[in-house]
């Protein structure tokens, strides 16, 4: 076998199981991200209070092959009971309890990022993951026939570029491959995007530390996750009920895909106040949090996928995947960046 270069963008879940799998078949993976740690829309956001999973809240496992990569960091992925998960209506009545079809929720501890961070340990060792790191173009390398290198812009405006690549794969949200595609000129590639839509969500993050004082443990309703059919609100999670977690009661609320849609360019504390009150009206905790901020994810929750695991471009030898390509599942971004690395290493 030769070993190749193969240049990865995104560290998200997609990204880190497509790059730990061809590693691990002998080839040398360089990681680049524009934010400041790993773990896309796996990620855990820290504060004074403790840490606030902000992006995907839970994972559920039906692929055998999730199953046993999830093995492979023993310790780090807890069942979460959750009390079974609560479906509300507007006003904060039960409408439903239980889980669809009986699966478990599963968290990665000590946040959801935990799960990314084991598996890219390796790649980190090697020092091949560059982060606060964005990739503006895409370029043939004049240096290496049927290469690539990557045009690179950092926070403090310092340009770079980094060649040498045999593939390239994006591992980012299908707005955002599409975008670099189309300013690499090669917007050929990105045309099946087109139809990929995926929704916004504001998440609300609320720290109430004067919960834990003697004979008082919990705040509001004594469920711990719940969905919600209030307008502007989907969701909610006791995070200090996961496995792993600090005791400090917090809570995470993601609005709704409509209603972050709406106000996705309005004001952060515009959209804190909003959320605030709707989390109040629902759970009836109208304490004032020592803690509270909002994190917009522009793509969060896939409402048209791609309908495929992965693109490969053989000839050119650059790929495509996340959890758009399949669905909106933490499982779809594993299957998806597996099975692109496995068409990779096709040898035909």
């Amino acid at each position: 076998m030769t070993t190749q270069h193969i240049a990865i963008i995104g560290v998200g879940l997609a990204g880190v199981t497509c790059a730990r799998t061809l590693r691990q078949a002998g080839h040398n993976v360089t990681l680049f991200e524009k934010s400041r740690g790993l773990g896309g829309r796996m990620s855990t956001r820290a504060s004074a209070f403790g840490s606030f999973d902000h992006g995907a809240q839970y994972f559920t496992v039906r692929d055998p092959r999730f199953e046993l990569a999830i093995g492979t960091a023993p310790g780090v992925c807890k069942p979460w009971s959750a009390n079974a998960v609560r479906v509300l209506d507007p006003n904060g009545r039960v409408i439903e309890a239980g889980l669809p079809g009986g699966e478990r929720h599963w968290v990665a501890t000590p946040g959801m990022n935990g799960l990314v961070k084991a598996w890219a340990a390796p790649l980190l060792e090697d020092g091949n993951v560059q982060l606060q790191t964005r990739v503006t173009q895409i370029m043939a390398d004049p240096m290496k026939k049927n290469g690539w290198q990557l045009q690179t812009e950092t926070e403090d405006d310092g340009q770079h570029i980094f060649a040498g690549f045999d593939k390239v794969i994006l591992a980012i949200p299908a707005a955002q491959a599409l975008a670099l595609l189309n300013t690499s000129g090669l917007s050929a590639l990105g045309k099946p995007l087109n139809d990929v839509q995926v929704d916004p969500c504001w998440t609300l993050m609320l720290a109430y530390p004067q919960a834990v004082q003697p004979g008082l443990i919990t705040l509001g309703p004594q469920w711990n996750a719940a969905r919600s059919t209030h307008h502007r609100i989907a969701w909610m999670a006791r995070e200090s009920s996961k496995p792993g977690r600090e005791r400090i009661e917090r809570w995470t609320v993601q609005a709704s895909a409509p209603w972050s849609a709406e106000h996705v360019n309005d004001a952060p504390e515009r959209i804190k106040g909003k959320l605030i009150k709707a989390f109040a009206e629902i759970t009836g905790i109208r304490a004032t949090p020592a803690h509270a901020e909002v994190h917009r994810w522009l793509y969060a929750k896939t409402a048209q996928p791609l309908g495929q695991s992965h693109i490969w471009a053989k000839e050119q030898g650059i790929g495509l995947c996340g959890d758009w390509c399949l669905g909106h599942r933490a499982e779809d971004a594993f299957v998806s960046g597996l099975e692109l690395a496995l068409a990779v290493l096709k040898k035909r």
